[in-house]
């Protein structure tokens, strides 16, 4: 299949979708297909199947970009579309699905209505924002054929398919380096945005001066964690992706406060890695984190948090069997045949409609 992935979220910006994307192609191009990737131009050089669409710097979130235009007409012919996102890039892909007439897919990655509080800076607009949003979110996501999401987190009115985007187990092993063998570290990869709460991490370096804590990231928080952050916090550039496995099984701990994740992708690569996990006790982590492979804390609760790391220290990890099940072979097996799904059930309504405008044969006769 020729296969299109609309995102508005892509390279150079490092975050969990555009990974997502990148390990996604990969796979179904291994397995024989085409994927091409309609996405915001911007400070990256794209290769034959990555189609940019001229965008501006956005105003209201550092690192991301606002696509302009790009005429349907220049794209190539594909066989589904799958959009990775509700902004004007997931458009183009749902109107280029519907003007020709293909199989439509939609993964759900992101509840953008809980970025409005840190890009609009009037609380009471940014959540009247936010009301106004799910709504016109769902009735987009109702047109599509299928839609797909990590978790139950989605929290949205129209139906859908759990799908973990999954993680490349065969990538992410323990490794054999270790990076801090005379300490003991506790770590967090991703970005530094308001709703991963880093800031919680600073808080409780300082009830533990007796380890160190290495935040690992970029994102619009970076200035103001930096200048709040205890003697025993390093924060630093985000790593090329084939030095993760290394940081995943060198650090004891990993941490995250995070209340805006619908899977929590690093979690799980540093449990593939070995490493147990302390997260907040909220979606997704009430399903991914528990004794088997970390310990969850009530957000908020920093003796707790504080409690969540120093049982984890202490107790051993069956970690990566405990995320199995998120394997990126199973989750592309599960959507190839979504695509095929979806491709057969778009053939049959169009040949209904060419037949009988969809209606059923009592119908048409009734017509006749």
């Amino acid at each position: 299949m020729k296969i299109g992935f609309f995102t508005d979220s892509y390279f150079p910006e490092i975050d969990g979708v555009t990974y997502t994307i990148e390990l996604w192609r990969a796979e179904l191009e291994r397995k024989g297909h085409e994927v091409y990737v309609v996405y915001p131009d911007g400070d990256y050089e794209p290769d034959e199947r990555e189609i940019p669409v001229k965008s501006m710097p956005n105003p209201f979130y550092a690192g991301y970009r606002v696509p302009l235009f790009r005429r349907p007409s220049t794209l190539p012919d594909l066989d589904v579309v799958h959009c990775h996102g509700p902004a004007p890039i997931g458009m183009l892909g749902r109107y280029y699905a519907w003007k020709h007439d293909l199989p439509a897919v939609y993964t759900h990655h992101t509840p953008l209505e809980e970025y409005f509080h840190q890009s609009v800076k009037v609380g009471a607009v940014a959540a009247g924002l936010s009301k106004l949003y799910v709504p016109t979110e769902n009735a987009f996501l109702r047109s599509f054929d299928v839609v797909t999401a990590s978790t139950e987190r989605i929290d949205r009115s129209v139906e859908h398919v759990p799908l973990p985007v999954g993680i490349d187990m065969e990538f992410f092993q323990p490794t054999d380096e270790n990076w801090y063998p005379e300490q003991t570290v506790i770590g967090y990869s991703g970005r530094l945005s308001m709703e991963k709460n880093v800031d919680e991490i600073l808080r409780v370096a300082e009830e533990l001066p007796n380890y160190e804590f290495l935040v690992v990231g970029e994102g619009p928080r970076r200035g103001s964690l930096e200048r709040n952050a205890p003697d025993n916090v390093r924060i630093q550039d985000f790593l090329p992706r084939e030095e993760l496995p290394a940081l995943y099984s060198s650090i004891d701990v990993f941490v995250t406060a995070s209340t805006g994740d619908t899977l929590g992708l690093s979690t799980l690569e540093a449990n593939a890695c070995g490493t147990p996990v302390v997260a907040a006790d909220v979606a997704p982590f009430d399903r991914t984190i528990d004794a088997d492979n970390g310990h969850r804390f009530e957000y908020g609760d920093l003796e707790a948090m504080a409690s969540a790391i120093e049982t984890c220290l202490r107790t051993d990890h069956d970690t990566r069997a405990a995320v199995e099940e998120y394997d990126v072979h199973l989750t592309l097996d599960h959507l190839e045949y979504l695509y095929h799904t979806a491709q057969t059930s778009t053939t049959e309504t169009s040949t209904a409609a060419d037949d009988g405008w969809g209606l059923s044969e009592e119908s048409q006769g009734s017509l006749k």
